[in-house]
């Protein structure tokens, strides 16, 4: 794994943590990467390595995960679109190119709209494109709707880092797609002393963020997009199955037509591995090189 620096920003209640993985060039333009609802910044190491110092990228832990975790609340879409201009803000970008997985994904858009004196084209990866949530369901049954297992594991405890390894090893997303980029990943989301390691993602952000997916102002923000997105979609879903978030009749469902946001399907990858894997980080870091070069 390539090395980054650790930095941190002041925003609202605090100081944002972020990593940076620079450019080879010091004149090189910046990507600002956000990372999904129970990720962290390193999530995008395996992207940061395809990018081959080409541009600086920079991937904040949103509030309320790692190295942002005590950040208190309130958490929400808009609080951290709001975050991601603070920085970019305290590190002086404008018009920087904003990329986003999943959740990050919505926060990008938001963002975008919220800051577009701030923000230039968008990468959204495997999210950003919302649906009506349905209105049968509770706030606990849409979050578990959302992202299902994922929101157990906050509840867990480990004996070991091995033990959380071997938890995340066993998840269908990641057969044959480990990698040390994954493991520190992954690792970078323990906190407390063993024999009862934890995840550092604070459930009540979590469960006010999945909720506010589902926010008008944030199911609208892909529609009011101040420039360019590029939506990668992966084939697959959260857990390796055929049924991704998107396919062709979701997102004609959509109606993105009167958008700004291109759709493009990445092959071969699921929820997961559209950022992890090596061809899915290949694809993000290839775009995110062209976007950022076009708006430099």
């Amino acid at each position: 794994m390539i090395p980054y620096e650790e930095i941190k920003a002041p925003v609202n209640g605090g100081e944002l943590a972020a990593l940076r993985w620079p450019a080879t060039d010091p004149q090189a333009p910046t990507v600002v990467a956000l990372h999904g609802i129970t990720a962290n910044a390193l999530s995008w190491a395996t992207v940061a390595r395809q990018l081959a110092g080409r541009v600086t990228l920079i991937a904040p832990d949103l509030r309320g995960r790692a190295g942002s975790s005590r950040l208190p609340g309130p958490y929400g879409i808009a609080t951290h679109a709001d975050d991601v201009a603070t920085l970019a803000e305290a590190l002086g970008l404008d018009r920087v190119v904003l990329a986003g997985h999943s959740m990050g994904a919505f926060v990008a858009a938001l963002a975008a709209v919220r800051h577009p004196d701030r923000f230039g084209p968008l990468l959204l990866v495997d999210g950003g494109i919302g649906f009506p949530a349905p209105t049968h369901l509770t706030p606990d049954e849409l979050l578990t709707a959302v992202i299902g297992p994922a929101m157990d594991r906050l509840s867990m405890t480990f004996t070991d880092r091995a033990a959380y390894r071997a938890f995340w090893q066993a998840h269908p997303a990641f057969a044959g797609a480990w990698s040390d980029e994954v493991d520190a990943y992954i690792q970078r989301d323990l906190t407390g002393e063993e024999p009862a390691l934890r995840s550092t993602c604070r459930i009540e952000a979590i469960r006010t963020d999945g909720v506010g997916l589902f926010d008008a102002e944030v199911l609208s923000a892909v529609r009011k997009l101040p420039a360019e997105a590029t939506l990668l979609w992966a084939a697959r879903g959260l857990m390796d199955e055929e049924q991704g978030l998107y396919d062709e009749s979701r997102l004609a469902a959509a109606d993105l037509g009167g958008t700004r946001v291109e759709p493009v399907a990445v092959k071969d990858v699921n929820h997961y591995t559209v950022l992890t894997g090596e061809r899915g980080g290949r694809e993000v870091a290839d775009r995110m090189v062209a976007y950022a070069r076009q708006d430099a």
